[in-house]
């Protein structure tokens, strides 16, 4: 099976990443997406990152009715920080008749010489670039695999998500109703940090 691996902080996930996500699937060859749901990411910092279980939980009710769609705790069980190409190691071992790709925004393709072993990763794994808003995608790295894809480009980040729930504003239709409801049921986001 062709699986595009989707890593983030989900923190939260909203709606852009859902659409990102089911572009993928509808438009390339990638027959399902997992959202790698990362306890921390090495290049941001943790103090404003809600609680990993919390941030996967929200992942799942978001995507339960949807199959072509997955989340995946797998770098909860692996040394913190988390790296991308321990984790994709590590998943090639557990799943062996996988075939896996990387899928990432513009913001984050320009910073992949800041990655662990970001060479070993173009050199062994396709790779799929959306555009994010004030980073232009190109391709740096002609011998590698890249895709660019021709997604939706929204304006809608997590940061921007959170700013507002502590500014005391609705985040409805930014996010799935089921993460709105379960994000202000439980009072995540209010404070800063």
């Amino acid at each position: 099976m062709k699986v595009g691996l989707y890593f983030g902080s989900f923190n939260p996930i909203h709606n852009g990443h859902l659409i990102i996500a089911n572009y993928i699937v509808q438009n390339t060859a990638l027959e399902q997406v997992w959202f790698i749901v990362s306890p921390q990411n090495p290049l941001k910092k943790s103090s404003t990152l809600l609680n990993e279980y919390h941030r996967l939980y929200l992942v799942q009710v978001s995507i339960e009715d949807e199959p072509s769609l997955k989340v995946s705790d797998i770098e909860f069980r692996l040394p913190k920080p988390s790296y991308t190409i321990d984790t994709l190691t590590y998943l090639e071992e557990k799943f062996p008749s996988h075939q896996f790709s990387v899928i990432m925004g513009s913001d984050s393709f320009q910073n992949l010489p800041e990655w662990k072993n970001y060479k070993q990763l173009l050199t062994n794994y396709p790779v799929y670039v959306y555009e994010r808003p004030g980073f232009k995608p190109e391709n740096y790295y002609k011998d590698a695999d890249v895709n660019f894809l021709n997604a939706p480009l929204l304006e809608i980040s997590s940061t921007y998500i959170r700013k507002i729930i502590r500014d005391g504003k609705s985040i409805r239709y930014l996010v799935p109703e089921k993460v709105r409801l379960e994000i202000e049921q439980n009072g995540y986001y209010r404070n800063p940090g």
